[in-house]
């Protein structure tokens, strides 16, 4: 890391970490590429983990921000708590801490939201989405309010995922990206 330079941290699931995919072609990666691109001086650590929820990343997340020192940081948990079955208070509390942990450290932080399929339920489809929002505001940290926005969404969405239709495909990983980076690049000192 290089002298004043701002750390970028992403700590998130499958959905940041490449998994299916060739490395060096998911959003986190490009994100890199594009600070890059834009002359943006920054180094970003990838610390995700594939099948993470955010009792892992709460417990891993106190080491991270030791070790990196992160300026940002990106929260993109959550998903795997849903498939999971885990309590939406459980996620919450989880949320809170991580995001408070790393505001107490001098970090911005960006969480990323994210939804349900259809079928859990609309009750519990929207209270899940609601709880990325309700931590943001009451942190008054940053929200994208859904990673897979114009990827799970849009009119032919399957073909932006991998056989499992959980993962997206190298195809929308551009999009998702052009999803976070606005909200990303305003935490960016």
């Amino acid at each position: 890391m290089a002298a004043g330079v701002p750390t970028i941290l992403v700590v998130g699931d499958s959905l940041s970490a490449e998994y299916g995919l060739k490395r060096g072609t998911g959003w986190v990666s490009l994100m890199e590429q594009r600070l890059a691109k834009e002359k943006i001086a920054a180094t970003v650590v990838n610390a995700s983990i594939s099948g993470d929820t955010t009792s892992g990343g709460r417990s891993r997340l106190p080491a991270l921000l030791a070790q990196h020192h992160p300026k940002v940081v990106i929260i993109e948990l959550g998903g795997n708590d849903a498939l999971r079955g885990l309590p939406l208070d459980m996620t919450q509390d989880n949320l809170l801490a991580m995001t408070q942990a790393a505001q107490a450290r001098g970090a911005k932080v960006v969480l990323a939201g994210m939804q349900v399929p259809p079928n859990y339920g609309q009750d519990y489809s929207r209270r899940f989405a609601d709880t990325f929002a309700s931590v943001a505001k009451t942190r008054k940290a940053a929200l994208v309010p859904f990673l897979l926005k114009g990827v799970a969404d849009g009119p032919d969405a399957a073909r932006l995922f991998q056989a499992d239709r959980i993962h997206p495909n190298e195809a929308a990983h551009p999009t998702i990206l052009n999803t976070m980076w606005p909200t990303v690049k305003k935490q960016i000192p």
